[in-house]
């Protein structure tokens, strides 16, 4: 019984769950695709990846890519079609506002900026120190060509936080944690994007991985800070980042 009231009391004490962290697993996959569908990220006609690349870029299960797509198939926003010409479709022409969790997800957008703007703090730092050490230079530039030949935005999307763990990783561990748990938690946010803009950002990556092979801490980090200072503008477009943007001097 004593236990019993302190679970009520500390339910009755919690904060309250906001924006996408009070949807589940499955209504967080429908807003994140149907968010990008609104925007034109995703375009009318386009084929989605395979249900296990969407799940491994979204970091969750890929029976749960599954019943989210068809639940946006019902709600007219993709089709699925059969044969050799089949698959996962954005639909001709999409309704507006048809699945409501993309509000949730918009209500995140001052969680958004706070975590763009931990990052940047942390990675401007990491990079300072990494130029300095002896990054896996080899490793870093196999994964910018690699992501210069990714053909769709999940397979990119997989081939980009390796590279980030890949930079950080001659850090000292405690930085290196605190560094993957402000990526994980930004990339629960991460939408769909069109491939254009995704190599844009990878010409950032190139530009950083120049800069350490020269042991240049001072460019490492401008690379850095015009990169993270990018997500304002395209990644997190859906979001309304606001005059939390800033450009570079």
């Amino acid at each position: 019984m004593r236990y019993g009231r302190f679970m009520a009391t500390a339910d009755l004490s919690a904060p309250a769950l906001t924006g996408i962290r009070r949807l589940s697993a499955l209504d967080t996959v429908r807003a994140r695709i149907a968010l990008a569908v609104e925007l034109s990220l995703l375009k009318p006609g386009e084929r989605l990846p395979a249900n296990a690349d969407i799940a491994r870029a979204l970091g969750v299960a890929e029976i749960t890519v599954r019943r989210a797509l068809e639940s946006l198939a019902g709600d007219g926003l993709i089709e699925r079609r059969r044969g050799r010409s089949g698959g996962t479709l954005v639909a001709a022409d999409p309704p507006a506002e048809r699945v409501r969790e993309v509000g949730a997800y918009r209500e995140s957008a001052p969680e958004v900026r706070d975590l763009i703007d931990h990052r940047l703090v942390l990675e401007v730092g990491l990079v300072q120190l990494v130029a300095k050490r002896s990054p896996d230079l080899p490793r870093l530039r196999t994964l910018v060509a690699r992501m210069d030949t990714a053909t769709g935005w999940a397979e990119f999307h997989e081939l980009d936080a390796e590279f980030h763990r890949t930079v950080a990783a001659p850090a000292p561990a405690a930085v290196v944690a605190q560094y993957e748990t402000v990526l994980a938690e930004l990339y629960r946010f991460y939408l769909p994007y069109p491939m254009a803009k995704l190599r844009e950002s990878n010409r950032d990556h190139a530009r950083l991985v120049k800069a350490l092979a020269a042991g240049d801490p001072d460019a490492a980090a401008r690379v850095t800070r015009k990169h993270v200072r990018g997500l304002h503008q395209t990644m997190f477009v859906g979001l309304d980042a606001g005059d939390s943007a800033t450009t570079d001097s």
